[in-house]
């Protein structure tokens, strides 16, 4: 049986890997505490894989605050970029695949077409920046990994959009939201059913980078709207363009991916964006 070790568990990817390897457990996996699973703590981390010596190692921990990143780039990179090759040199050591989660931040935003694999990663922010930083140093250490990019991820864990929606709807009645950012909502119930697929694939030396996200395409307004639609909740939502709402870190203005890799390689089927928003809010709800 495999032994899977998941670092940033604490977070709402690492909570929705505990929410689905709970249902249906498909190996030991170890949800790492703070003090075992720090990625700057190169002491604790070997400890962590001296103890479990694991198969596997999930990563899950991020510099995730977009804007912040911005005056902290220093911050984010030790994470995002020096985190990440603590990481890839134990992996190294213990002969573990790692399962590193990235973003669609890479990119610029200027591709009129669904972002492939193959496409040519350019950030716009500081946190896209570190991100592909990351990405890199993987490379330069081991063969054997699987970098799952993903995009606009929420969950019933943790922070998230749906949440800051349905608490804002209950403080205001109207909302103006950016409409001129399209890409993808993506429900971290469904990316890691897609990571554990992926342990129990027998396709296990498929290495490399993979898209990821729910299908279908939405702009931050339409996001809103289907919150709001789907919670019943009545509250005007105004669609703005992204000048009227300026914020430090730019974004970018399509970040619409390409799922045609990770389907065919590990026969995923991909359920649209909508019907798993539909059943995020049903249990946020309930």
């Amino acid at each position: 049986m495999n032994r899977i070790i998941v670092l940033g568990a604490s977070g709402q990817l690492g909570q929705s890997l505990k929410f689905v390897t709970g249902e249906n457990a498909t190996g030991e996996f170890f949800f790492l505490a703070e003090e075992e699973s720090n990625i700057l703590d190169v002491n604790a981390l070997t400890k962590a894989f001296a103890t479990y010596n694991p198969n596997y190692c999930i990563n899950c921990a991020a510099y995730t605050a977009v804007d912040k990143a911005e005056g902290d780039l220093d911050t984010a990179r030790k994470v995002n970029r020096d985190g990440v090759e603590n990481i890839a040199k134990l992996c190294k050591e213990f002969d573990t695949t790692l399962i590193h989660v990235s973003t669609d931040f890479v990119f610029d935003g200027n591709s009129p077409y669904p972002l492939s694999e193959m496409d040519t990663p350019n950030p716009i922010n500081a946190y896209g920046i570190t991100k592909l930083e990351g990405e890199v140093v993987i490379s330069e250490y081991i063969d054997n990994y699987y970098i799952l990019r993903t995009s606009w991820l929420y969950s019933e864990f943790g922070a998230n959009f749906v949440k800051t929606m349905l608490k804002l709807a209950k403080e205001k009645s109207e909302l103006n939201i950016i409409s001129d950012q399209v890409g993808t909502p993506t429900y971290a119930i469904d990316l890691a059913q897609a990571i554990v697929a992926i342990i129990n694939s027998d396709n296990k030396a498929a290495y490399g980078i993979y898209h990821y996200s729910n299908e279908g395409v939405a702009s931050w307004y339409d996001f809103a709207k289907a919150i709001f639609d789907i919670a019943g909740i009545a509250i005007s939502v105004f669609p703005i363009r992204t000048s009227q709402y300026p914020t430090p870190a730019k974004r970018p203005v399509f970040s619409v991916m390409d799922k045609g890799k990770i389907k065919d390689t590990f026969k995923l089927d991909i359920p649209y964006w909508r019907y798993s928003l539909q059943g995020c809010i049903a249990k946020l709800l309930a």
